[in-house]
């Protein structure tokens, strides 16, 4: 992907608050709703809560028109996988939460682990 915001932080709680700023910074400057940066803030949060006692985990942004297309990890192959792909039974996980707050989700596979892909249609203010 060109023209992405690409923040690599350690997979440790006190660091997630730097990817707040930088979604935050990218949600001013295109003038997104409060509702849309909320969302797409949950969703990141979701996966990045996964992350925690890796050593490290990427946030890569990009703005395509309407559409807000994300990508987060490396996840340990399998970790996250086996959480989106089954179905939901009712009660509040990742796979119901990424339902609810982007337009559509999937995982790839790579050499260095699995990297959860989100996409976000957005509104601005």
């Amino acid at each position: 992907m060109t023209g992405d915001i690409r923040l690599t932080i350690p997979g440790e709680r006190d660091y997630f608050g730097v990817a707040h700023l930088v979604l935050g910074g990218l949600a001013t400057r295109h003038e997104l709703t409060i509702e849309s940066f909320e969302d797409l803030l949950l969703a990141i949060d979701g996966l990045l809560e996964r992350s925690q006692g890796k050593p490290a985990v990427t946030v890569t942004v990009r703005v395509d028109g309407d559409e807000i297309k994300a990508e987060i990890g490396p996840f340990a192959a399998g970790s996250v996988r086996p959480e989106l792909e089954r179905p939901t039974d009712g009660g509040v996980d990742l796979r119901r939460l990424l339902d609810t707050v982007v337009d559509g989700f999937s995982v790839r596979d790579a050499d260095d682990g699995d990297w959860v892909q989100l996409t976000k249609t957005v509104r601005s203010a």
